[in-house]
C-alpha cells in the first residue's frame, strides 16, 4: 500500500514525521501517530486546521467552504489538513508549538562508530543508529547529551536523511564539555539524541541558490548537497565558505566531489586571518561575486557564528541586495566546562 512520508514543523523547532496513506487526510493520518494537530469541525468549515504546505503534491478536493480557505490562500500553499490528501512526500508547517498538539521531540539510541578529529580546529563524529532512527530535513539538527555530564549539546547533521550512520561536524573548544568527551570516546559507547530540531533546511530548488558557511557551520550544507546530489538540481548552486585560520579548512575534499557530482555547482573558500597563505584573505561578503546573486532571484541559506550572519545582513542590506528568500541559523561555540 502506497503511503507518503509528512513533516510537520511547529513553531517550537520540533518536527514530527508521519506516514500517510495515499487517499488517508493529513489530519487522520497525524491524529493516528498520537500528533492533535489543530482542528474544530474537521469538516473544511471552519479553517482551524489550516496550514502552509512548504513542498510537495496533494489535493484539496472541494468539500471546503471560500470561508475556511480563500483561493488566494490556496494558491499561497496554505492547506486545510482535514481535506488535504497528499500525492507525495510533503513538509507542512504547524503554525503552533509542538507542545500544543500533545507530542514533542524524539528521542533515538546511537552507537559511537568513530571520532576524526582535525588539528584542532574539529571532529567529524559518525554514530551507528538503529533501523528505526527518526527521519531529518536536510540542515536540521539534533540534541547529543554528552555521557556523564547530565548536560546536552546542539549539532546540525552533515550526513543525509536515511542513513544509518550519522555524521556530525563538531568544533574543537578547549577544555569544552562535548571537546573534551570526543578525546576519549571509544567506539560502540552509547549517545542518546533527541530530534530532529530547527527550522533551517532545504526548501524546494526552484531559482539559484547561494550557500554561505562559516567554520563548522558547513555541516548542514554537508547534508543539504549530499540531497542535492541524488535528487538532481536544475539551478546554480553557489557555496562560499569562510574560516577564520588556514586550519579550520576542514573537509574541502567533499566539497570537491560535490562539484564533479552535481553538474551547476561551484565554491570558493576564504580565510578571515591576515596572516593566511591563503588565495583569498577576506570574509565571505569580499567574495560575494555579483554573478552568484543573480540580481536578487535567489535563495539565499546561511550557517555560521552570530558576527557572520550580522555581517551579511548588513552587507545584503548597504548593497541594497533582497534576496527572495533568507534563511540562516547562527550558532555559538559552547563554553569550556566548569573544572
Amino acid at each position: 500500500m502506497t503511503s507518503y512520508r509528512i513533516a510537520l514543523n511547529f513553531e517550537d523547532g520540533v518536527t514530527r514525521f508521519v506516514d500517510c496513506g495515499a487517499n488517508e487526510k493529513v489530519l487522520d493520518a497525524a491524529f493516528r501517530s498520537r500528533i492533535n494537530l489543530p482542528m474544530d469541525c474537521s469538516d473544511g468549515v471552519c479553517g482551524t486546521c489550516k496550514c502552509q504546505a512548504e513542498s510537495g503534491a496533494y489535493d484539496l478536493g472541494d468539500d471546503y467552504i471560500e470561508d475556511a480557505l480563500t483561493a488566494d490562500e490556496a494558491g499561497q500553499g496554505l492547506v486545510l489538513t482535514c481535506q488535504m490528501v497528499p500525492r507525495s512526500d510533503c513538509v507542512i508547517t504547524v503554525p503552533v508549538p509542538s507542545t500544543a498538539c500533545k507530542t514533542g521531540t524524539a528521542q533515538f539510541d546511537a552507537q559511537v562508530a568513530g571520532v576524526v578529529p582535525f588539528s584542532d580546529a574539529a571532529y567529524e563524529l559518525e554514530l551507528d543508529v538503529a533501523q528505526d532512527a527518526p527521519a531529518f530535513l536536510p540542515g536540521q539538527y539534533v540534541n547529543i547529551a554528552v555521557p556523564g555530564s547530565g548536560q546536552h549539546r546542539a549539532y546540525s547533521f552533515s550526513s543525509a536523511p536515511g542513513e544509518r550512520r550519522m555524521r556530525f561536524l563538531i568544533k574543537h573548544v578547549p577544555g569544552g564539555l562535548m571537546s573534551t568527551w570526543l578525546q576519549g570516546a571509544a567506539s560502540g559507547q552509547p549517545l542518546q539524541l533527541t530530534g530532529p530540531l530547527g527550522s533551517f533546511y532545504l526548501r524546494p530548488v526552484t531559482r539559484p541558490l547561494l550557500l554561505l558557511a562559516g567554520g563548522t557551520g558547513l555541516a548542514p550544507f554537508l547534508s543539504m548537497l549530499e540531497v542535492l546530489a541524488r535528487q538532481g538540481v536544475a539551478q546554480p548552486v553557489h557555496m562560499i565558505y569562510g574560516v577564520t585560520r588556514d586550519q579550520d579548512l576542514v573537509l574541502v575534499h567533499r566539497l570537491q566531489d560535490y562539484a564533479l557530482r552535481i553538474p551547476g555547482f561551484t565554491f570558493t573558500t576564504c580565510v578571515a586571518d591576515p596572516q593566511t597563505t591563503h588565495e583569498r584573505q577576506g570574509y565571505v561578503t569580499n567574495h560575494m561575486p555579483a554573478q552568484a546573486l543573480h540580481g536578487g532571484n535567489v535563495d539565499v541559506y546561511l550557517c555560521g557564528p552570530p558576527p557572520m550572519v550580522e555581517a551579511v545582513r548588513q552587507h545584503f542590506h548597504a548593497e541594497g541586495i533582497a534576496p527572495v528568500s533568507f534563511h540562516y541559523e547562527k550558532f555559538t561555540p559552547n563554553q569550556p566546562a566548569a573544572a
